[in-house]
């Protein structure tokens, strides 16, 4: 959920030489876990992509720029995941080009998929961990053709016979490196160069483009307030002579008229984009013994947590209990920063901060979940550090339980999108009345500001295109209602905090709880509150 920069080698000064960890996700080498993708699952992908790719057409895919985090130190590498998706590749500095009919590339004919990597460099992998290069990336990722990313701009790639170029945002805040001549900097520079890309070119208004063709007349309703909210940030949107035809366009026989006269361009996202929304929506087999093992560890990790929380303990100090347990059972990273509130913090939606030093016995939110070889779980429980749920947190608790009974409820195949949200916040507009918190419906808003559902995989807030739920999706259902100090309701309900999320898999005929070993109800989160923890004796030294 952090976007993250490059960091560079510092100067060689008094015989000692510093250098940014800009490490790759998982590195070349022996010793590495052997319950990673697949060549094979790659290989899938990409033939998948190629098919849904109009003829004539060329993808571009580029690595994910190294972001700095201070001074010389970067964070720790992510890789796009659409190019791990298709490639498996985990370094930076490089660019996957898919040609929908075979190409000459580098001299070598018959070329579909071009990836083209950072080479070895010994001295600096003496610092930063190994690198497959060219020769390791062919072996290992097994693609069609592989080259150092310097052979890009000279690949001789027949930019201009292609009808369609498919790219997607290209980064204009990469930091460029003195020292490499072939980092991602300047791999976007000779793509822009060599396939003409126009200098003003606007991957968003070429997707708003594309949902005016879409959705433009058999959508309107929807469409036409979207964009409009759109155009009041965007300015390139706003003085966009197309979408302003469509939005004063006022009959359907008008919008009609302007959504055949789309302008034409060679320069398209929108078809990229949601082509990799369909293929990443569904996942296959090998995607969800991944995505179970995230999900599996993380309801573990609210197990012990719930088992260790006492009211002496801090947000911060829970935070790294989730993670250690992570960490335990090979989970390399959180999927996105762990959210550990208590009371007031927990009617915070993206409370991150996590640094209340006590507790005490109010509720705490604790929404975390780990990754696992690059796929995210994301589970949320509310618990009492007592062990027991005072009553008007009992009542709310409950309220959401109920309202996420309903969300399940409502995934299955062909159902809406929509369909667990508003099942749940059925719930939670009835139940909400009944307490006295609320008196119309639309009142709900306050105490529940967000959707219940979103996708799960490679982000945690995943691709897809969020239409009728498919078996195979993996989404959330996660009501919550948060009542704030100062809010217009009884003082007692102030500061209750309440989400409870799991990751939920739409099978053929219904659909299955991923994440049921994590408690959710009253009695079983207060049965096992009342276990002993392992780390009930674990004490480290006072610090004076």
């Amino acid at each position: 959920m952090s976007w993250f920069r490059r960091g560079t080698f510092a100067l060689l000064c008094a015989g000692a030489l510093s250098a940014a960890p800009a490490l790759a996700q998982r590195q070349a080498g022996p010793g590495r876990p052997a319950d990673f993708l697949d060549p094979g699952f790659h290989r899938g992908r990409r033939d998948a992509l190629r098919q849904l790719m109009p003829a004539g057409s060329v993808a571009v895919i580029l690595t994910a720029p190294v972001r700095n985090r201070a001074n010389d130190i970067s964070f720790l590498y992510h890789q796009n995941p659409d190019l791990y998706y298709l490639t498996g590749y985990d370094e930076p500095d490089g660019v996957l080009v898919l040609f929908k009919e075979p190409q000459t590339v580098g001299g070598q004919s018959g070329v579909t998929e071009a990836l083209f990597v950072q080479p070895r460099d010994p001295k600096r992998e003496l610092w930063t961990g190994r690198r497959l290069g060219k020769e390791g990336a062919k072996q290992e990722l097994k693609l069609q053709y592989v080259a150092d990313n310097k052979d890009f701009a000279t690949a001789g790639i027949a930019w201009d016979k292609f009808s369609q170029v498919l790219l997607p945002e290209l980064p204009t805040d990469v930091r460029d490196e003195a020292d490499d001549p072939a980092d991602l900097f300047n791999l976007v520079a000779a793509l822009r160069q060599q396939a003409k890309v126009p200098a003003d070119y606007n991957p968003r208004l070429t997707e708003i483009h594309q949902l005016i063709s879409r959705f433009g007349v058999v959508n309107a309703d929807n469409l036409r307030p979207y964009i409009t909210n759109q155009a009041s940030q965007q300015p390139a949107l706003a003085a966009d002579a197309y979408v302003q035809a469509y939005l004063k366009a006022d009959t359907k026989e008008a919008r009609e008229k302007v959504v055949a006269a789309r302008p034409a361009t060679r320069f398209d996202s929108g078809a990229l984009n949601n082509a990799l929304d369909e293929l990443r929506a569904v996942k296959t087999p090998e995607e969800l013994k991944l995505l179970r093992q995230a999900v599996r560890i993380s309801a573990v990790g609210q197990q012990e947590v719930m088992k260790a929380l006492r009211p002496d303990m801090g947000e911060m100090e829970l935070q790294g209990l989730h993670e250690y347990v992570y960490r335990k059972y090979g989970a390399e990273y959180e999927g996105y920063p762990s959210i550990v509130g208590a009371g007031a913090n927990g009617c915070i939606l993206h409370y991150e901060v996590n640094d209340k030093p006590r507790v005490g016995n109010d509720l705490v939110l604790m929404d975390c979940g780990a990754e696992y070889h690059g796929y995210s779980a994301d589970v949320t429980r509310t618990v009492p550090p007592s062990g027991k749920f005072s009553p008007e947190q009992k009542q709310i608790y409950e309220l959401v339980l109920a309202a996420q009974e309903a969300g399940f409820q409502a995934c299955k195949p062909g159902a809406a999108f929509r369909a667990p949200h508003e099942a749940a916040n059925k719930v939670i507009v009835e139940g909400l009345k009944k307490l006295g918190i609320i008196k119309t419906d639309a009142e709900v808003r306050r105490y529940f500001p967000h959707g219940t559902s979103h996708y799960l995989g490679l982000d945690v807030h995943d691709r897809g295109g969020y239409g009728p739920l498919q078996a195979g999706n993996v989404i959330t259902v996660e009501p919550g209602i948060y009542i704030p100090e100062g809010s217009d309701c009884d003082k007692k309900w102030w500061n209750i905090g309440v989400r409870i999320e799991d990751d939920i898999l739409v099978t053929s005929n219904g659909w299955e709880n991923l994440s049921k070993e994590a408690p959710r109800s009253v009695a079983d989160i207060e049965a096992l509150m009342a276990k002993p923890s392992a780390l009930d004796d674990f004490k480290l030294p006072v610090l004076k």
